[in-house]
């Protein structure tokens, strides 16, 4: 008897599934359709970012309570945990927000001060998860400041004031090159970037950009796949594209104006899930993105939400992140570029919704039961994951 009710509840799910493959079927289908009858597949779906805003935390007005901002400056997304970390620099503190609980506050850490675990107008911070770290410039005291990731706890500080080799003079931007195991620094006041071994933080060169130099470049991110640093060369009004490996320069892009791939003092960058550079285009209210080669695609206007400074991407969750004013504001990556589309990935599967980890499962279970010869039992979980990701 047990045997027959288990063939039927076996039968059950795989006429579900049936189902499902179809509905995701058509769907994928639709989605190819879709794309190859556009004529642009990044024009933006809607006007200003304000209209199409996911979630705003903060308030309109400076403010310096638990989830209230005065000045955020630099965004990281953690992906692990869920997370976003804000540099709320005009409060000199750290605050940590949840990116699935309606952007509410979880913890802060930091105070205002010139001792160590102490901040001046902090700007900036990367997430190092190999060390279980936060990296963050503290830059009113001219330094970098190390975190534990896990515990919000203070580690170690590194600088001063100066143009040595582990001297700053005003630090912004940083970011972690995970291939070549190295920490780079946006430091403003001396136009270079500074570049740290992430193993014991020592000193191992600095660039200046291009021939002509950089001029108060403010933030920084990294290309893995194609070892590239981008770095907002802010008052030359432009964006500069260097070697990770050596620092070297490669191209840059931009120039002052308002039209299309020209900018009035960039700031924030960031790269997509497909290697697009995001730019906060401060002075001109709105958000730029371009190929990895710097070809301009889409202009995306902020509306109400003025002189975005700061932006962060999330691949494992499809969401940018912006700050501007004394808000952070969160949209869904493809309400913008309309091909953004969330990839998953073996090392990504944990991130999937509880009910989508079940349904897997559960095909899995179903895959263990049937032939060999059968084409469910065909079906690698990955494919099913992706599947299921358009339900």
């Amino acid at each position: 008897m047990f045997f027959v009710v288990s063939l039927v509840r076996v039968r059950v799910l795989l006429l579900s599934l049936r189902w499902h493959l179809s509905r995701a079927s058509l769907l994928l289908v639709g989605a190819t359709v879709d794309r190859n009858m556009s004529d642009n597949l990044n024009a933006p779906k809607h006007h200003s970012l304000s209209d199409v805003t996911k979630l705003s935390i903060g308030t309109k007005q400076p403010g310096s309570a638990d989830g209230q901002f005065y000045n955020p400056l630099g965004l990281a997304f953690d992906h692990h945990r869920g997370l976003l970390l804000v540099v709320d620099a005009e409060k000199h503190r750290v605050q940590v927000c949840s990116c699935d609980g309606g952007g509410s506050f979880v913890s802060k850490f930091g105070e205002k001060g010139n001792q160590p675990g102490q901040f001046l107008r902090p700007y900036a911070l990367a997430i190092d998860h190999d060390h279980d770290r936060i990296l963050i410039t503290d830059c009113g005291n001219h330094r970098v400041q190390s975190w534990s990731l896990s515990e919000q706890s203070f580690l170690s500080c590194i600088g001063r004031r100066g143009s040595g080799d582990l001297e700053f003079n005003n630090p912004r931007g940083i970011a972690i090159d995970k291939h070549h195991h190295r920490i780079i620094i946006v430091d403003s006041f001396n136009n270079r970037l500074v570049f740290l071994s992430s193993i014991d933080l020592s000193f191992l060169f600095s660039t200046k950009g291009n021939r002509s130099g950089l001029n108060y470049p403010s933030s920084i991110a990294i290309d893995d796949d194609r070892h590239r640093i981008i770095v907002s060369d802010t008052n030359n009004h432009r964006v500069q594209v260097l070697s990770s490996i050596d620092g070297s320069f490669l191209f840059q892009f931009g120039s002052q104006g308002d039209q299309p791939c020209q900018f009035k003092n960039p700031l924030g960058v960031c790269i997509d899930n497909q290697g697009r550079i995001i730019v906060a285009d401060v002075c001109n209210d709105r958000l730029q993105s371009f190929t990895h080669e710097g070809h301009h695609i889409s202009t995306v206007s902020c509306g109400r939400f003025r002189g975005p400074r700061a932006v962060a991407f999330d691949e494992h969750r499809g969401l940018i992140a912006f700050s501007a004013g004394h808000q952070v504001h969160v949209i869904g990556a493809n309400q913008w570029l309309a091909d953004t589309k969330f990839t998953w990935r073996p090392d990504l599967h944990r991130y999937a919704p509880s009910w989508m980890k079940q349904a897997v499962s559960t095909m899995t279970m179903i895959r263990s039961l049937v032939d060999d010869s059968n084409a469910m039992s065909m079906i690698p979980n990955e494919l099913l994951f992706e599947i299921f990701s358009y339900l």
